[in-house]
């Protein structure tokens, strides 16, 4: 039977990650959820559910688990993560009973939609405890929130934000948590949720076992295992960052306004056909999930949509609808993600390529689960170069394209502004004729020109009969007049009083 043991060291945690990869594919007698010592309610609601033989990363972190040591999972989407954690918990919370305001256990997500799905596991799994389940995240009511909390919840699974609100409300105190959960670290990294995580963990006992899992292990969550985990055992069971090879990925080129993108995904769409069961089609803004939605819907597509503006039951019953098969495609913003456990989508579509390359790992994760086929298309403009090249630098693949590379893309959009340019000299040219090309000049303007060109004379002739010709000097303007340096007066200007020296001729007539 398959163990890892707790290693000493750094050195002995590779090695024990390189066994789990190694001692997947020799020759071995199958694993059953009973040989990993799971309390007997729990294998009867499993067994009821359908599952007989655990997922790599349930055999290897459930024992672990059971024994109450601290677990780093490190395991790509769709690998069974939740159940790992879901499944000994349930076995150990068969002793004992929740106070009120202090939960026994703790699990944090990233998400809504995760943090409801983690709940419905306990819901299938739990159904032979008597354990009361909270949940809290944005969207709902305090009140009832408040209700589940003074009931006593031997399970609490929360969101960062809204779990502190509760706690700084007085509702809440973390003093009594036994087992602390953080399930997608990574993309608790992403969502800025790292100084939250660490307000939860000094509330919460030292002495705490704490179950850590992630997808993907950049540095920073390295360095947060160090913080948040006493010498935990490393379960990876595959690399890191890495995509299902049972999904079919390709790259499609596409002109970087919005309506050839979108022209590019219907097409797209259309020569798939029947093959599509159902689609998620990721956005990397929610202004374009609003904009994609509507134009699909008015192409005649049947989609929805799903983003982090909606509010809690708008987003519950569109999500339910797609799990049912009311709706074929849905356009959502990474809130779906992680956290969507439909084993049976066909596609994904990134119609905006992730500027995160983890967050690339994680769509595609949508599609291929439980071991089914999937297919992955990413539109890609001449702005996604850098984007593409981390995502594939991240998984260690080169992803083939479509239907032809982006080379031609680039030299059909550098031709464009040249042809304008072209178009635009030649209308410049009708509008100016060339001079040779002017016609003769009218003689009225051929006189007009040298009455021109005699001006200076004349001009000349009158200055100087000007200067010889005495008059009187006209005295500055007051309030600061014209034609002085900022408006203002100069040492020595007299000032005038009435029209001074400047009386009109039609006054002096008077006189």
């Amino acid at each position: 039977m398959h163990r890892i043991t707790a290693p000493a060291s750094r050195a002995n945690t590779e090695k024990a990650i390189i066994s789990v990869s190694t001692n997947e594919s020799r020759e071995a007698p199958a694993l059953t959820f009973a040989d990993l010592g799971l309390s007997p309610k729990v294998l009867s609601a499993v067994n009821d559910a359908g599952y007989t033989e655990p997922t790599p990363i349930q055999a290897d972190a459930i024992p672990h688990a059971l024994a109450g040591k601290d677990v780093l999972g490190i395991a790509q989407t769709g690998t069974g993560k939740t159940a790992s954690f879901v499944l000994p918990m349930l076995s150990r919370l068969e002793k004992g009973r929740a106070r009120a305001r202090m939960p026994r256990t703790l699990i944090l997500e990233p998400t809504r939609e995760l943090a409801a799905q983690v709940e419905e596991n306990f819901a299938t799994y739990g159904k032979n405890h008597r354990l009361n389940v909270a949940l809290l995240i944005g969207g709902v009511s305090f009140e009832e929130q408040n209700r589940k909390l003074e009931r006593g919840a031997d399970v609490l699974i929360a969101t960062p934000g809204r779990l502190l609100d509760h706690q700084e409300r007085g509702k809440l105190l973390l003093n009594g948590v036994e087992i602390l959960v953080i399930d997608e670290a990574d993309r608790m990294l992403d969502m800025g949720f790292i100084p939250d995580i660490e307000r939860i963990c000094k509330l919460i006992p030292f002495t705490r076992q704490t179950l850590f899992f992630s997808a993907t292990m950049p540095p920073e969550i390295t360095r947060l295992v160090g913080q948040f985990l006493q010498a935990p055992v490393r379960v990876e069971v595959s690399k890191a960052a890495t995509t299902a090879d049972n999904v079919a990925q390709r790259w499609v080129k596409s002109g970087s306004k919005p309506w050839e993108k979108r022209a590019a995904l219907r097409d797209l769409i259309v020569a798939e056909g029947d093959e599509i069961k159902n689609a998620i089609i990721f956005c990397n803004r929610k202004t374009a999930v609003a904009e994609l939605f509507r134009s699909l819907v008015k192409h005649e597509f049947d989609a929805g949509a799903l983003h982090g503006d909606m509010d809690q039951s708008a987003r519950t019953a569109m999500l339910q609808g797609f799990r049912d098969g009311k709706l074929k495609i849905l356009v959502a913003s990474d809130v779906a993600a992680r956290g969507l456990d439909i084993p049976d989508v066909s596609h994904v579509f990134n119609f905006d390529v992730p500027i995160h390359a983890e967050d690339y790992v994680h769509r595609i994760g949508r599609t291929g689960r439980a071991g089914r086929s999937g297919k992955a298309f990413s539109l890609v403009t001449r702005a996604d170069n850098k984007y593409v090249s981390a995502i594939e630098a991240l998984t260690g693949q080169t992803i083939a394209w479509h239907d032809g590379d982006l080379s031609e893309l680039v030299v059909a959009e550098e031709d464009a502004p040249k042809q304008r340019s072209r178009r635009g000299s030649r209308s410049a040219n009708k509008q100016k004729p060339p001079a040779q090309n002017k016609p003769a000049e009218k003689p009225a303007r051929q006189a007009r020109k040298k009455d021109v060109v005699e001006a200076p004379e004349e001009k000349t002739t009158v200055q100087a009969e000007k200067k010889t010709s005495p008059e009187p000097k006209k005295p500055a303007k007051p309030q600061g007049g014209r034609g002085k340096p900022h408006g203002k007066s100069q040492p020595g200007d007299r000032v005038p009083v009435g029209f001074g020296d400047d009386v009109p001729e039609f006054m002096k007539a008077g006189l």
